[in-house]
């Protein structure tokens, strides 16, 4: 692939780190010829996606507080300034609170349910609101989803069913979005020792298990995820919305 995303801009949210599906994907578009502006969360890491801007020739850093309607729409006011054109927007963002990813589901706390809807899920909705303003010559929104949405993956807990939300959202953004030549489609990866999984408990052991099951018999690597993200940003899947690509080395259909 070579200049798939020549001439056009990006945002892309929750590259907070290296070893994070966001920055691979980052990195592909600048590769493809794309420009991109990241996101950061709080002040507190600034410093740290920054690093991160500085590898991409200096990209546009946007706070971005997506618990906030209004620090959404200022976050996209910002990015105005440097990219009045957004061609597309690619959206990995996830949180629930720790004690609502130990134990049993069953146990999932009210606050905490709403709390992974609202930041896995609802940012969806709120981020490509108001993205669209600047998506004025249609383009492309992608997010990112797992397997835990429709099957139980022990320990995956609360994400479950934010997922599973997350995915219906892409449906309902893909038709309203749809006219305004804005498509909305989401990857599910499969599992990737990133910093925010490891979070989930015996993560490795799902890993060692999935790497003897797939088709494929490996994992997937950020890399790959990326270069699917590239391919439903870019016009090579222009007649393609309000999808579930799985990029997990074939899981979601033996196991």
């Amino acid at each position: 692939m070579t200049g798939l995303l020549e001439g056009k801009n990006f945002l892309v949210t929750g590259a907070a780190n290296s070893r994070s599906i966001a920055w691979s994907v980052a990195l592909a578009i600048k590769r493809e010829g794309g420009s991109v502006a990241l996101t950061y969360q709080a002040e507190r890491l600034k410093r740290r996606v920054g690093a991160l801007a500085t590898k991409l020739g200096g990209a546009p850093m946007i706070e971005l507080d997506v618990s906030s309607d209004e620090a959404v729409r200022q976050a996209i006011d910002e990015l105005a300034r440097t990219m009045p054109v957004l061609d597309g927007m690619v959206h990995s963002i996830a949180w629930a609170p720790a004690h609502d990813l130990q134990g049993n589901f069953v146990e999932t706390t009210r606050d905490g349910f709403a709390q992974a809807n609202d930041i896995s899920s609802y940012s969806l909705i709120a981020t490509a609101r108001e993205a669209r303003r600047l998506m004025t010559r249609g383009g492309a929104i992608v997010t990112m989803t797992y397997a835990g949405s429709w099957r139980v993956v022990p320990n995956y807990n609360v994400m479950g069913p934010a997922k599973a939300s997350l995915e219906s959202a892409v449906r309902y953004l893909a038709a309203d979005l749809g006219p305004e030549g804005i498509r909305v489609n989401a990857i599910s990866a499969g599992p990737i020792a990133t910093v925010a999984a490891r979070t989930i408990k015996d993560f490795s052991g799902m890993l060692d298990l999935l790497e003897s099951h797939t088709p494929l018999r490996r994992n997937v690597t950020t890399e790959e995820v990326a270069d699917a993200t590239v391919f439903l940003l870019s016009d090579l899947s222009r007649a393609i919305t309000g999808e579930v690509v799985h990029v997990d080395a074939g899981a979601h259909a033996t196991i």
